[in-house]
């Protein structure tokens, strides 16, 4: 004879129960014996739990079912023209009309038990036909994820209410992802992984995706190779982007690689490119100060900002790179342009790394688990330039890496170096320095190169990276005060000059023809002479010039993307009118 658990609406008569068992003997081929628990919520009707299985006959389940299958047509029925003249107790008539055709089918669905809790991770007996990533339902309106499949039950995580599961409380599976809502209501908005607003404000939902899909296959994508300019001139004279590429932002903490991914978006809030930004176990203060800026310089209206904080648990900072990857699929398979920022995948490491210890999982280097390299490989291959035959949209992936003392060589940062396009270094020391963004030009490349360049831009930057290189090899030695030669001091002069001219504020970005005209000025050195400290200042008054006053030479070079020669010859023209009438040039001993 089978044990089996019977939850009811309310206490049962024995006629009621000896039928049921009946019931039962028929369906199995076996006695079954119940332990009836009685659960008002159920309304009426009766659920029961027999080896591994959930046989759901209760009211509460029919009226769900009922929901399902006919709740939208009504309610559009309902609250069209036709209600403000019909009679009373149409509703009711068109409620049974509906029923008549209604027939409702018990639900038959695998279960499990909650064997013990810690730290939001659960496991759990049974549900052996569970798959990895799926949302399981447990009591209470309540999720987790599956994430630890074993032939005895699965290990799982809560993405909500794991103060209030207990132990013995029964689990189902859904039988699809965990899913996150998309769409063009979710621009402007603060959002979580889970889809639940964070700004207070009521969220329209238009559809869902799931958090994990396939990468776009070989065949889906398109070379890469037009430009997503971020608006700072080291980047992209020396360090190009295409879009979508993946480029990885990596250096210590507080050396400015969030500001170099928010000017990146606020550079794009007058191109037709959207952003998504996924902070992932950053302290709620410092999104609310992203939100901020990039409401201030008015790109918010084109951002979703998925967020999962530090204070929530590490399942959230699991789920929120991969529900920020979704929605950026909407906008791209839709045709889009997407800009993507993921800050930081450390953190979000760290999260994967204490969920699989608590699901005691084997721990290899640094503690992390075996599978972390796929944790962020299948996340950044979802970024890509589809072809034309898909809708040609693209996903541009700016993730973010903290290193420790400069260290490149550990073990996410090596891993995530492998998965990307190319890096952009920051260093300590360059911060520290005043010089930002702080570049190192020695640590980074973008493998995408040149083809993701406009031509403008490669005819005024063939040569930067290898003079400001050479510059700060030369001021190295040139600190230990030995004699120097002209030449060595004329590389040195237009090093500083160069690297004046690079710094740049993360609201203070450029467009393709102040770039060029910074460039070709330079290139004439029309900055020589100017005192170190007045170069700054000599380029943003140029720049202010130009736009005045070569104004249609400027729109032809962002229009084309092109330098010709009269476009050249205008631009140093005006760069000398400039400089010669604010007699900016000086001795450099004054």
């Amino acid at each position: 004879m089978k044990q089996a658990v019977l939850r009811a609406a309310q206490p049962l008569e024995a006629a009621a129960m000896a039928q049921i068992q009946e019931q039962f003997k028929d369906f199995l081929g076996e006695d079954v014996s119940f332990d009836v628990v009685v659960e008002p919520s159920l309304i009426g009707g009766y659920v029961a739990l027999i080896d591994g299985k959930l046989y759901d006959m209760s009211v509460a389940a029919q009226l769900a079912e009922i929901r399902k299958s006919y709740g939208k047509e009504l309610v559009r029925e309902m609250t069209g023209s036709a209600p403000k003249m019909a009679e009373p107790g149409a509703f009711g008539s068109t409620l049974r009309e509906h029923m008549k055709g209604f027939a409702f089918q018990p639900k038959v669905e695998d279960y499990g038990t909650v064997n013990s809790i810690m730290d939001d991770v659960v496991q759990i007996s049974g549900l052996a036909g569970s798959h990895y990533g799926e949302l399981l339902a447990f009591e209470g309106e309540h999720y987790g994820l599956a994430l630890d499949l074993r032939e005895d039950g699965v290990g799982a995580v809560m993405l909500s209410g794991a103060d209030e599961i207990t132990t013995g409380s029964f689990v189902h599976g859904t039988g699809h992802v965990a899913d996150i809502c998309v769409g063009d209501t979710l621009l402007g908005r603060i959002i979580n992984p889970i889809g639940q607003p964070m700004d207070g404000r009521e969220l329209k939902v238009n559809g869902f995706r799931p958090v994990e899909c396939p990468a776009p296959s070989i065949m889906d994508r398109s070379p890469v190779n037009r430009p997503l300019e971020t608006g700072l001139l080291a980047i992209d004279s020396m360090i190009p982007i295409g879009r979508g590429q993946r480029e990885l932002i990596i250096g210590d903490r507080q050396t400015g690689k969030t500001s170099i991914a928010l000017a990146a978006m606020i550079n794009q809030r007058d191109e037709n490119t959207y952003c998504v930004y996924c902070a992932i176990g950053q302290k709620g203060s410092t999104v609310a100060q992203v939100a901020d800026t990039l409401r201030k310089s008015g790109a918010l209206e084109r951002t979703v900002i998925v967020a999962a904080t530090a204070d929530d648990r590490a399942s959230l900072q699991y789920l929120a790179p991969y529900a920020g990857c979704a929605i950026a699929e909407d906008f791209m398979h839709r045709g889009r342009d997407v800009l993507i920022v993921y800050d930081d995948l450390s953190r979000h490491a760290q999260a994967y790394r204490s969920m699989s210890l608590l699901l005691r999982r084997p721990s290899g280097r640094e503690a992390y688990p075996g599978d972390v390299f796929y944790l962020h490989s299948r996340l950044l291959e979802r970024a890509a330039k589809l072809c034309d035959e898909k809708g040609g949209g693209s996903i541009t992936a700016l993730p973010i890496v903290e290193t420790m003392a400069g260290d490149i060589s550990a073990y996410i940062p090596t891993n995530v170096i492998s998965i990307t396009d190319g890096q952009i270094y920051l260093e300590s020391e360059l911060f520290n320095a005043g010089v930002r963004p702080a570049l190192n030009v020695g640590l980074s490349v973008s493998r995408v190169g040149r083809s993701a360049q406009h031509k403008a831009m490669k005819a005024v930057s063939g040569s930067l990276r290898l003079d400001l290189a050479q510059y700060r090899d030369t001021a190295i030695f040139a600190q230990f005060g030995a004699d120097i030669d002209e030449n060595t001091r004329q590389l040195l002069a237009r090093g500083e000059c160069l690297t004046q001219l690079l710094k740049q504020r993360q609201d203070d970005v450029l467009t393709l023809s102040q770039q060029v005209a910074v460039l070709v000025a330079f290139e004439e050195n029309l900055f020589g002479g100017i005192p170190i400290k007045q170069v700054a200042d000599a380029r943003s008054g140029l720049l202010a010039f130009l736009t005045e006053n070569c104004a249609g030479t400027m729109h032809a070079i962002d229009i084309s993307g092109e330098l010709r020669a009269i476009d050249r010859e205008m631009l140093v023209a005006y760069a000398k009118k400039y400089i010669d009438s604010r007699h900016l040039r000086r001795s450099a001993d004054q």
